[in-house]
């Protein structure tokens, strides 16, 4: 079982950062593609980025392209989501998620994830 801790969620001004992390369990972490999620109130889990198992590509929803980055530090066993510009809209429970398996469509924006965190609120003031 892998587990997946996500923290720096918090409330910020349109505008403003906030930097998301997601700590993972095992000496394994190396060997799974990483992603985050977000779903808002009463809305559908929205693909937010992936990462690569090395951390060598990305991918980024087209509503947070320019504004959020995802990255990893596998000595540390962490994903982080840096997410700048922050707007209203990105109000949501942010989520990480892991999964082994590879594919033409690596970053699976459907969810197809093995293993997900428990989420951390952003909510991002007007």
């Amino acid at each position: 079982q892998v587990q997946l801790v996500e923290s720096g969620g918090g409330l910020v001004q349109a505008g403003g950062s906030l930097r998301l992390s997601c700590a993972a369990s095992g000496r394994t972490f190396k060997n799974y593609f990483m992603g985050w999620f977000r779903q808002a109130p009463g809305k559908e889990r929205e693909f937010v980025a992936a990462i690569s198992s090395s951390g060598g590509s990305t991918y980024h929803a087209d509503s947070v392209k320019g504004r959020f980055t995802i990255s990893r530090d596998n000595t540390k066993n962490t994903v982080y989501l840096q997410m700048n510009s922050l707007k209203p809209e990105d109000t949501a429970v942010y989520t990480c998620a892991a999964r082994l398996t590879s594919g033409s469509t690596w970053w699976a924006p459907n969810g197809e994830y093995d293993y997900w965190g428990q989420g951390t609120q952003v909510t991002v003031s007007s």
